[in-house]
């Protein structure tokens, strides 16, 4: 069996905990409105999508790697219309994911090689 690197668990962890938390905190603000706008629903997919990439990692799935590298990288994006230490923060976070997520080790495990493995 392959070994799962620590950068990817504890990325993958970071993204279930905060695309849930993201879900519940924008979803119980719909329900207060008692409205459901379009954007809303855009929100709460783009929570699931850091959930769901967040789950897969854990499995190996190689798309979902690139899914989360998407998801921050949309966050880069937004962050322009808000302000430049957030797109500075978010900007950190993608490096971080990108350097952490396509390491030797975590191509092999996203390749399902065996870490000994030549």
């Amino acid at each position: 069996m392959r070994k799962r690197p620590l950068s990817v668990t504890l990325i993958s962890w970071l993204l279930i905990v905060v695309g849930a938390g993201g879900f519940v905190a924008h979803f119980y603000e719909a329900f207060k409105r008692h409205s459901l706008a379009s954007d809303d629903v855009l929100v709460l997919a783009i929570s699931l999508a850091a959930v769901v990439g967040g789950a897969f990692m854990l499995r190996g799935k190689n798309w979902a790697r690139w899914l989360s590298i998407a998801w921050i990288a949309l966050h880069v994006v937004v962050s322009y219309f808000h302000s430049m230490p957030e797109v500075a923060v978010h900007a950190l976070f993608l490096v971080v994911f990108a350097v952490a997520l396509f390491r030797p080790a975590a191509n092999e495990f996203f390749r399902g090689l065996s870490p000994n493995r030549e």
